[in-house]
């Protein structure tokens, strides 16, 4: 009996070592294929959408084609939704994810990320003329909201006093927006773009930001080597602007300064 349990252990811990060699080094998978899977939700304003030529860009998806170019690789663009970011990255149906995924605690039992490639801004906005600077200026105010949303958080707890419009999902929201149903918002900035797109007579613009959450290149858990690479390589493109101005050109904002170091 004994023997039966030490050879099942062994054989267990053989098959776990097996497993881990076949999972790891993604990156060296890359490199020998030549090709790498990167995820990307589609559909958020700025960071990653269809022009009008029905081509796929944002910032993250040209930051996505950068890192396939520096990898020597070719990009495999993986479609995916927002509710499937991290499970994509977690079962390995992609070899990174590059799609606006904040660095949170929560998520980092799930996957691991890169230093911080980019951000995402929470903001107010209004059109010009609207006065408003602080959270007390947003009194007596009408403001759409996403609800269940941070935002929605946020502005319930710091703006007591604003008549919060809430709506089911930014789609909704923007084009309430659009059709002047409100006038005053609280979303993330890529939302900002996308109203602004379609609301060229009076468009909207930041009035103060609520939140800035920085924002991860995600990989498998355990990807050392990737996760090294990734790092070398959002600071090198930091420090040399390249991600600075391919970031500038989209959301027309700087990253901050220290951005790699948080």
């Amino acid at each position: 009996m004994k023997i039966m349990m030490k050879f099942a252990v062994a054989t267990t811990a053989a098959l776990m070592v097996l497993a881990s060699a076949a999972q790891a080094d993604v990156l060296e998978n890359i490199k020998k294929s030549g090709k790498v899977r990167i995820a990307v939700a589609m559909g958020s304003p700025e960071y990653s959408f269809v022009d009008g030529e029905m081509t796929a860009t944002g910032s993250d998806v040209e930051t996505a084609r950068l890192i396939a170019k520096d990898l020597g690789a070719k990009l495999e663009l993986v479609e995916i939704t927002n509710a499937a970011r991290v499970p994509t990255v977690q079962t390995g149906k992609a070899d990174l994810l590059v799609s606006a995924l904040g660095i949170t605690e929560e998520r980092k039992k799930a996957i691991d990320y890169s230093v911080p490639y980019a951000t995402l801004s929470i903001i107010v906005a209004a059109p010009k003329d609207v006065d408003i600077k602080s959270y007390a200026d947003l009194a007596g105010k009408r403001i759409g909201v996403t609800r269940a949303t941070t935002n929605d958080m946020d502005i319930t707890k710091n703006a007591p006093g604003a008549q919060i419009v809430r709506f089911e999902d930014d789609a909704t929201l923007i084009t309430a927006a659009v059709t002047g149903q409100v006038d005053i918002i609280s979303s993330q900035s890529a939302v900002l773009g996308g109203i602004n797109a379609k609301r060229t007579a009076k468009p909207l613009e930041l009035k103060f930001t609520q939140a800035e959450t920085n924002l991860g290149i995600a990989i498998p858990k355990g990807e050392k080597p990737l996760q090294e690479w990734l790092n070398g390589w959002v600071k090198t493109n930091f420090a040399n602007g390249t991600l600075r101005d391919l970031f500038r050109k989209f959301h027309n904002r700087d990253l901050p300064d220290n951005l790699t170091s948080r």
